[in-house]
């Protein structure tokens, strides 16, 4: 079954964007994945297409009308999580995305303007995820992250299965450093030790550079994750020497 995704949105002419280009865009063409854009006016009643009004209580701008996006998503009879981006959902997270992707496809409705009605949440099935702590203009932009991050990991997009393996968040750490030719720029050097050709040594040597990425630059993965074993003094000058 291909995996399969909806995108309700008052902009379908910003899908697939940057989603037709690359391994997805690849993969989209080859039918590895399908993409559907479904403009949310076309389900307003009005002979304006209104899908927003003012806000219950006053304040500035407008909220995306409840009875508009619900028949908007009952518009699609599928068995796909239904999500809203939103700086409100839960974070989206390497674990999550994996979720995403192993299932049939996901429905993603786009939010505009200062929010939506509260009583969607109430009344259909929506999950709301947040790509960070910031406000976009609107969830396509998001809704792009996601599909990205998700298309990739499906069969056959990548050019070899274990591409992902080792990549950032897979084991709740970030990923080690990379290096290629030349040899020596600027006067830097590859590390030793990736040229040795000993994969056990290489191994250890990515492991150790994964954990002390990760405590430098997200000490919050760390916590979260269970820690990791600290580099022991010896560890460290090894790896001063080996660079």
């Amino acid at each position: 079954m291909t995996w399969a995704a909806t995108i309700f949105t008052l902009y379908p002419e910003m899908f697939p964007g940057p989603l037709g280009l690359s391994l997805a865009g690849r993969a989209l063409s080859e039918g590895l994945w399908s993409l559907s854009p479904v403009q949310i006016r076309d389900f307003a009643t009005d002979r304006h297409r209104s899908v927003d009004d003012t806000p219950a209580g006053g304040g500035a701008g407008m909220v995306m009308r409840a009875d508009v996006l619900a028949m908007a998503l009952d518009s699609v009879d599928d068995d796909r999580p239904k999500l809203v981006m939103s700086p409100r959902g839960e974070p989206l997270t390497q674990s999550l995305v994996r979720d995403f992707a192993a299932g049939p496809g996901v429905s993603i409705l786009c939010g505009r303007f200062e929010g939506i009605d509260e009583r969607l949440f109430e009344a259909r099935p929506v999950r709301a995820v947040s790509v960070g702590d910031y406000v976009l203009s609107g969830g396509e932009v998001a809704a792009l992250v996601l599909l990205d991050a998700c298309v990739r990991l499906i069969p056959g997009v990548m050019g070899a299965a274990s591409s992902g393996d080792e990549e950032s968040f897979e084991s709740g750490l970030l990923e080690y450093p990379h290096y290629t030719r030349p040899y020596e720029w600027e006067g830097r050097t590859i590390p030793e030790v990736l040229r040795s050709g000993d994969h056990a040594k290489i191994s250890a040597w990515r492991k150790a550079r994964s954990e002390e990425e990760t405590r430098l630059r997200r000490p919050d993965l760390i916590a979260r994750h269970g820690g990791a074993r600290r580099p022991s003094p010896s560890g460290a000058r090894r790896k001063n020497k080996d660079e």
